[in-house]
């Protein structure tokens, strides 16, 4: 059987570009090498029977608000989001935890006289938020479809985190602000990790930080229903070691890490360019735990109960500290946690009575250590007694990752680093990032524009491209 384009990987980004080729009529296909579909967006039951846990990708701040995912009818096909009533909590030792509600203002007035500049910072982009998203999450070297709104927006993602969070002059407010900007997963004194956080903590106060009911695995099974719906296929079970694997087809679009994409078309792509791929570079690992818990978690300050995320760090000193210690590959003594709730917000994530949490912390990429007692640590100091509540817990180390899924090369959950120039051009520098030097092979993952995140932009982007020239 011949297909118009065959899809590499059952990621978002795999799916995504999928679903926009099959509603332009195209024959598709998505291979998968795993037994289930979902690639970052999995969910299993990796402690105890009843808790239910988001492997990797767990709070989708991007996915309600994704240009491309809101204009599908996945509710139709089970999709449900399900936001909590507070976005994120970020406790600081000896004072009241930062909250973020999707209320601006209410946000900005726990901050004082200090407030002012925190509606200064985000007011425009939140008020400007359909129009900032969807020129974001394009390549930066596209026409931009709202030119005022990028210059609007990239005021205030040129400078470090650092650097804003001193303007916001609050230290609540300043720890607020890196611990949004460590999504990056870089020195918070380099440019543009403001722009993490600008762009996460205006989508809280817009359309949220929601989860999907029944865990991350929903938005995977919506997209294959609606893909099928619209004719295309999905084979499990596809492992993909070189083209000839591949069934019969006009293009292929890589759902893969950038030295995939190189090894599987071997000399389909010229070694000069298999070389610049080569020179793709990793961000850092991940050291991920999973717990079933038997209760809430005793946060000593209780406000952080009813947020779907909290951001466990301490201060904007101590967080920075801790992201410089991975950049120069150390393993941070307090590292900061991204840590998720899901079940505060969907009960069927755990038993009733019970919770499921979702830790993680930034290690050295390929990091062959234990950071399971750090993260622990970590956690006692914002909630004493939390040992006593763990009924189980799974371990998800760097190396566990890579051998679970092949695009997280050393833990690195984002596809690549967004450091430098990396954040815009990627996997190469080039004014065409989807399309390789072989017209029939192009690349949809996260290692493509806009990168990391659940939001299926990096897939519908390549597929416009696909779209405007072989399979015009």
């Amino acid at each position: 059987m011949s297909y118009d384009a065959v899809i590499i990987g059952s990621g978002p980004n795999g799916l995504a570009a999928a679903v926009s080729l099959a509603q332009a009529g195209r024959r598709v296909v998505v291979v998968e090498a795993g037994d289930s579909i979902g690639g970052g967006t999995r969910t299993a039951e990796l402690t105890l029977p009843g808790f239910h846990h988001d492997v990797c990708s767990a709070i989708h701040a991007f996915g309600a608000a994704s240009p491309f995912l809101r204009s599908l009818p996945l509710a139709e096909h089970g999709l449900r989001w399900l936001t909590p009533t507070v976005q994120l909590a970020h406790p600081i030792i000896g004072q009241p935890a930062a909250l973020v509600h999707t209320s601006l203002s209410r946000t900005a007035d726990q901050f004082g006289r200090h407030g002012a500049r925190y509606r200064r910072l985000l007011g425009p982009i939140v008020a400007d938020w359909r129009n900032v998203i969807e020129t974001v999450l394009q390549p930066v070297v596209s026409v931009p479809r709202h030119p005022i709104s990028l210059v609007r927006f990239g005021f205030r993602a040129l400078p470090s985190a650092m650097m804003a969070g001193r303007f916001l002059g609050e230290d609540r407010a300043a720890a607020l602000y890196a611990g949004n900007a460590a999504h990056s997963a870089q020195p918070l004194g380099h440019p543009l990790t403001s722009s993490f956080a600008a762009i996460l903590l205006a989508g809280a106060h817009t359309d949220g930080w929601p989860v999907a009911e029944r865990g991350s695995q929903a938005i995977a099974d919506a997209l294959a229903s609606y893909l099928k719906s619209l004719g295309g296929e999905i084979r499990t079970g596809c492992m993909i070691r070189r083209m000839s694997d591949l069934p019969r087809h006009r293009v292929a679009l890589f759902d893969t890490d950038a030295s995939q994409v190189a090894h599987i078309a071997g000399d389909a792509l010229p070694h000069n360019y298999r070389r610049r791929l080569g020179r793709f570079r990793r961000g850092p690992g991940v050291w991920k735990v999973d717990y079933a818990l038997d209760g809430p978690v005793p946060w000593a300050d209780p406000t952080c109960a009813p947020a779907g995320t909290v951001h466990v760090g301490g201060s904007m000193t101590e967080i920075a500290n801790g992201e410089a210690d991975v950049h120069r590959g150390r393993m941070p003594d307090r590292p900061f946690l991204l840590t998720a709730q899901q079940s505060v917000v969907d009960p069927t994530r755990a038993p009733e009575g019970k919770l499921t949490l979702w830790a993680y912390a930034h290690v050295p990429n390929g990091y062959d250590g234990d950071a399971t007692d750090a993260i622990e640590r970590q956690l006692e100091r914002f909630a004493p007694g939390f040992r006593d509540r763990v009924l189980g817990r799974h371990v998800i180390s760097p190396d566990w990752l890579q051998n679970y899924n092949p695009n997280c090369v050393g833990g690195d959950v984002a596809g690549g680093s967004h450091g430098g120039l990396q954040l815009f051009f990627r996997p190469t520098k080039s004014l065409r990032p989807y399309r390789t030097p072989n017209p029939s092979i192009w690349i949809c993952s996260a290692a493509s524009p806009p990168g990391a995140g659940v939001h299926g932009m990096c897939g519908h982007n390549a597929a416009r491209a696909v779209l405007a020239g072989p399979l015009a």
